[in-house]
């Protein structure tokens, strides 16, 4: 399928190129397509200037620097989803669908702990501070006589 010419918008002030294709004639659209209106598929592209500009800075080390940091998250949501099936629920209803989502974050967290430290070894910390509670605790024991 070919689209019609290419329009220059300025929609949201700054340079576009609007492309509309023609209304395909398919019972199955509106469920695959998502699109209501049924005017056609419409997309928005940046200019070939801002796109060649946009290559050429990914490949500065400061983008790449910044761009290192959305590998680790854009890995942890690649396996969340592919892995653990959180793009589809178990589950009807905001409250549980937040549940699963929850759970399945912390079950991956688990996971990656899990990786950072062969079985029966833990990290290397200094002990933690005496809570107020075991102060307490502490202070009953020598208090009440055995």
């Amino acid at each position: 399928m070919t689209s019609p010419p290419w329009q220059l918008t300025h929609g949201d002030g700054k340079p576009r190129l609007s492309v509309l294709f023609p209304r395909v004639a398919c019972p199955d659209r509106a469920s695959c397509t998502g699109d209501a209106s049924g005017k056609g598929r419409h997309l928005t592209l940046l200019p070939q200037q801002i796109q060649t500009r946009n290559r050429a800075d990914q490949r500065t080390e400061p983008w790449k620097v910044r761009y290192a940091l959305r590998v680790g998250y854009e890995a942890t949501v690649s396996e969340t989803t592919g892995a653990h099936g959180l793009r589809g629920c178990r589950y009807k209803g905001l409250a549980k669908t937040h549940v699963q989502h929850v759970l399945t974050a912390a079950g991956t967290n688990v996971t990656h702990l899990a990786d950072c430290y062969t079985p029966g070894t833990s990290p290397d910390r200094p002990p933690r501070p005496i809570s107020p509670f075991q102060h307490l605790c502490r202070r009953l024991a020598v208090e009440t006589p055995e």
